[in-house]
């Protein structure tokens, strides 16, 4: 308990006009982003944090509920609250690769097939990959990990006229893009993401082992060699596991 008491550095400001409880959930979070509170630690009780920062019981359990929602903190019932598992960092200035991401991270990063077929399209797929309404894609869903905990359910359509020989055993045992790469020696020259707000469906809840309903990310990714489009990527991202960071440079 000895860096949760880094919290009672800090004080609330009685003269903003930010909601007391606003300030603390302020206060927690920059606690964590420092280090100041690690990954599964247990926050003071709640009887603690209204006698250090002079507000009531009902103010601190909001804090504590928001900070909840937004997967800073996991509430155990007649434990406590507790840090949240590091959140991972995702910077959106570098190709996306999950694999390199989780490694610099320091986490192991696995994947699982959940599907893997060969089928035609809808219309909305066959927009995003400018392809015609008789050819086949390449459908495979994937569920991400790191470190065992489940963070991503991703479907990826490639055309299949371009990669007609990779197996389901491949895609369970190697980064997709390394076959990609490997076996048809395709060149990643751009590609373009969309990030919209979303919540999970009770399939996916319950895929992630989260909750129903639970904010999250949808990711689409749509990739390219030269001119051409070879992959289009639609996830979704548990919104209590990944930060995605945006670097601007002059």
């Amino acid at each position: 308990m000895e860096s949760a008491n880094e919290l009672y550095k800090y004080q609330l400001d009685k003269d903003n006009h930010l909601p007391y409880y606003s300030q603390l959930k302020r206060i927690i979070i920059e606690a964590i982003e420092r280090e100041e509170l690690t990954a599964e630690e247990k926050l003071p009780p709640e009887k603690d944090l209204v006698e250090h920062f002079g507000v009531s019981r009902i103010t601190v359990r909001k804090a504590l509920d928001e900070l909840e929602k937004e997967g800073y903190i996991n509430k155990i019932q007649g434990k406590g609250s507790f840090v949240s598992h590091e959140i991972i960092k995702q910077d959106l200035l570098k190709f996306y690769s999950f694999t390199e991401e989780m490694e610099k991270e320091g986490r192991v990063p696995s994947s699982r097939v959940l599907d893997f077929k060969v089928a035609q399209v809808d219309d909305k797929i066959q927009a995003k990959l400018r392809s015609s309404p008789e050819e086949k894609m390449l459908i495979i869903t994937r569920l991400r990990l790191a470190d065992s905990t489940p963070m991503i359910v991703e479907t990826s359509y490639l055309p299949q006229s371009l990669f007609p020989d990779i197996t389901r055993e491949e895609v369970n045992n190697n980064p997709l893009y390394d076959i990609l790469k490997k076996k048809y020696d395709v060149t990643f020259t751009r590609a373009e993401e969309i990030f919209t707000s979303t919540s999970l469906t009770r399939q996916e809840s319950e895929i992630l082992k989260s909750s129903k309903n639970r904010p999250a990310i949808l990711l689409e990714r749509i990739t390219y060699s030269e001119n051409r489009i070879i992959e289009y990527t639609k996830s979704v991202v548990r919104g209590d596991k990944f930060k995605f960071r945006v670097v601007l440079q002059k």
